[in-house]
């Protein structure tokens, strides 16, 4: 069954998807990226050899750029999936903050929106209609820019946070003012903004926002 070339198509599932719009996933032939929170959101077994397949059969292999969450530096089997993907020449960076939307764009032409699973199961929308296209697209980009290379942050190693510093990070989470948080914390006003400034470079974070994201991302808040 086709898909309307013409309007935004809702699919109910990964079999759906790849029945429906497996083909779009193999026919990029510029550029391809994608935003995950987790190596599963886009798993699709037998889809990925199918696209790895398509790509080497082309004589002009895409641009291929992925954007994940820091979850998915939670194992060493996920960091070793990724390193290969970099050595292969796709494109890796890590997002500080939790990624709005788990996408999927194709050559700047369509784009493939997961939503959240419910009961296992996930919705998947294809996007064509312009102006929602030129958003997701927009947004992509302006939250790479602002995420940090793969290797930088496996060079960066894991982040040893003492008791004091998660407090810390539970108060950049609250939005709590610096002199209510470092009353809380028995720190002074100079001490506290200094230890936020601190955490802030650890954690590849520019704002307070961010790194308090950032500490809830790799569960280093709680």
């Amino acid at each position: 069954m086709n898909l309307d070339p013409d309007r935004n198509v809702t699919l109910h599932g990964e079999s759906e998807l790849v029945e429906r719009a497996g083909h779009l996933f193999t026919s990029a032939r510029e550029e391809y990226v994608c935003a995950a929170a987790d190596l599963r959101t886009w798993a699709m077994p037998g889809m990925r050899e199918r696209i790895v397949a398509a790509r080497r059969a082309s004589s002009s292999a895409p641009a291929v750029h992925k954007l994940f969450s820091p979850r998915v530096l939670d194992d060493e089997e996920s960091e070793r999936h990724l390193a290969g993907l970099a050595g292969r020449g796709v494109r890796v960076r890590i997002c500080a903050a939790a990624l709005a939307h788990e996408t999927i764009i194709i050559d700047r032409r369509i784009a493939i929106l997961a939503g959240p699973p419910v009961r296992g199961v996930r919705d998947y929308t294809i996007v064509r209609s312009p102006d929602v296209l030129n958003g997701v697209i927009s947004l992509f980009w302006a939250t790479w820019e602002a995420a940090t290379e793969l290797a930088a942050v496996l060079a960066a190693g894991p982040i040893a946070l003492d008791e004091q510093d998660r407090r810390i990070l539970r108060t950049l989470g609250e939005g709590l003012k610096d002199e209510t948080a470092a009353r809380r914390l028995g720190l002074s006003l100079r001490t506290y903004r200094r230890r936020v400034a601190e955490l802030m470079a650890a954690l590849g974070a520019t704002s307070r926002f961010q790194a308090g994201a950032r500490a809830r991302e790799l569960g280093l808040g709680g």
